[in-house]
């Protein structure tokens, strides 16, 4: 629903009772959901730092998958610190990990899915879209699109709003918002205060004093929206 104060108490919740299970892997995975949690809110410094304090769970001998995601969750942390460098680097940490995940090897519980270029792809679509690269979305759009048709429809609407994201900032503005019309029906259908909220994100990235019909139509679509 997009309610970024419930989210956090409940997130608390989760590590606490993590932690008093006194499961390393547990606790690390939840400090990590926090992180990209915080990651995508914008929060850079309190991500990483939970990134750190995730890492420090697992210890030196971490499951490959769990490098792999926190690596994607670090560099979600330094492209909403504006850090293109640091986040390139994270992106490129998180593929050399997920290269290291063999077809037989289980995801170790909690890690109860794949991780795997493709999500490296999606990742780097996604910290295109917040730094403003047109370059990162569409050279990673191709092995992303294999995220974009698995998964829930709402986090494939995500997904799509981050590419719309980067067609804005390569000026494909027809683009950007036909996508983005899309994927805001899917968060108005779901009742989606997330979707709804990353496009307005993305509306808020185009300024005109006289908009095109496919803006101003997005713009009637989002009007009086209450979730």
């Amino acid at each position: 629903m997009g309610d970024y104060g419930s989210a956090r108490t409940w997130y608390g919740s989760a590590v606490k009772a993590a932690r008093s299970a006194a499961n390393p892997l547990l606790t690390a995975y939840q400090v990590g959901s926090l992180a990209q949690f915080e990651a995508h809110a914008g929060n850079a410094s309190q991500a990483l730092d939970l990134c750190r304090a995730a890492r420090k769970q697992l210890g030196a001998g971490r499951p490959h998958i769990a490098d792999a995601w926190l690596s994607s969750v670090e560099a979600l942390a330094h492209a909403a610190a504006r850090d293109e460098a640091a986040a390139d680097a994270a992106l490129t940490a998180a593929a050399r990990s997920a290269e290291k995940i063999t077809d037989d090897e289980s995801p170790p519980w909690p890690w109860v899915f794949t991780f795997n270029d493709n999500k490296v792809a999606a990742c780097r679509v996604s910290c295109g879209a917040r730094l403003g690269i047109p370059r990162w979305v569409s050279g990673a759009q191709d092995s992303a699109g294999a995220v974009m048709t698995a998964g829930h429809e709402k986090q494939r609407a995500l997904l799509a709003l981050d590419v719309a994201s980067g067609h804005l900032a390569g000026g494909r503005l027809d683009a950007a918002f036909g996508l983005g019309s899309r994927a805001l029906e899917i968060g108005l259908r779901y009742k989606s205060g997330r979707i709804v909220e990353r496009a307005r994100a993305l509306r808020r990235g185009y300024t005109s004093a006289t908009p095109a019909k496919i803006v101003r139509d997005f713009d009637e679509r989002l009007y009086g929206v209450f979730l």
